[in-house]
């Protein structure tokens, strides 16, 4: 699944909307993009249940399953993530 520039334009809409300081498209959809059954994001700065929020939002807005997870704490995967993911924020 190759995302499409409107539909990276609204997951940094609705990012932005939540208050993402930053939110890193990472996994399948960069690495292997024909067999990608979902987006993987990672964000910061959205709150609690509110990341959960816009990501529902997300998903329900491009009809397309989604994966989230917060940045912080750093952790080792969220290093890699940070080093080979796409950054939208």
């Amino acid at each position: 699944m190759t995302l499409k520039d409107d539909q990276v334009e609204k997951i940094i809409e609705l990012g932005k909307l939540y208050g993402a300081s930053r939110l890193i498209l990472f996994g399948s959809t960069l690495d292997a993009p024909e067999t990608a059954g979902d987006i993987d994001l990672a964000c910061d700065g959205v709150p609690g249940w509110k990341l959960y929020e816009m990501a529902a939002r997300i998903e329900e807005e491009l009809n397309i399953p989604l994966d989230i997870v917060p940045l912080t704490p750093a952790t080792r995967f969220t290093r890699v993530v940070v080093k080979k993911g796409r950054v939208l924020i």
